[in-house]
């Protein structure tokens, strides 16, 4: 007796290494495309919330009514007397499973809205990375261009090395003629030497 404890509970623990049995019941479950379903409940819940189901509604309960008042007693269906029985059962029965349905259509709809949502905040944390890259970019290249030379700076030091250019004798010795023909001296400042002179 007690080994055939230790084996039904050895049989009831189960290995967490291993997957459950699936156990089948003794009457069958329906499959169902749980998707379908869904798309399915979502068109029913968007067609009730519509003017169109309101006033389809209003004229099948108008014309309900008016047959069970006023045809002969022997046409009618739901009589008046019986405080229109069939038709409180059959609205009965359209809340009871427009309620489920409208709950699900919203769920569905909340898990869009999750995925939206989580989408979303991945692209905003995405740029905010982009943002703050380019920030850094921007700062090194302000701080490299602040090393750089500026063209105001580039002309002053190009215009005093022409001075300096000009300033220099020629090469070969000869002394450069100036602009009135007179001979520049050999430090270039435009006077004349002192053989030109004589």
């Amino acid at each position: 007796m007690a080994l055939e404890r230790r084996r039904r509970s050895r049989r009831r623990s189960a290995r967490l290494d291993q997957p459950r049995e699936v156990r089948r019941g003794i009457v069958p479950t329906p499959a169902y495309d749980a998707d379908a379903f869904g798309r399915l409940s979502e068109r029913i819940a968007r067609f009730i919330g519509t003017g169109r189901f309101l006033v389809y509604m209003t004229v099948f309960v108008a014309i309900w009514l008016a047959w069970n008042t006023f045809s002969p007693e022997r046409l009618q269906f739901d009589p008046r007397e019986l405080n229109y029985t069939l038709l409180t059962l059959i609205l009965s029965l359209q809340a009871s499973y427009a309620a489920p349905l409208i709950l699900l259509a919203q769920n569905r709809q909340i898990d869009r809205d999750r995925v939206q949502y989580e989408q979303d905040r991945a692209r905003a944390e995405r740029n905010t990375a982009d943002t703050d890259y380019l920030t850094r970019e921007l700062a090194s290249l302000r701080i490299a261009v602040g090393d750089m030379v500026t063209r105001d700076f580039l002309r002053s030091e190009l215009r005093q090395l022409l001075e300096e250019i000009e300033e220099l004798p020629p090469p070969g010795g000869q002394p450069a003629r100036t602009d009135d023909g007179s001979v520049d001296g050999p430090r270039g400042d435009g006077r004349r030497s002192d053989a030109a002179q004589s």
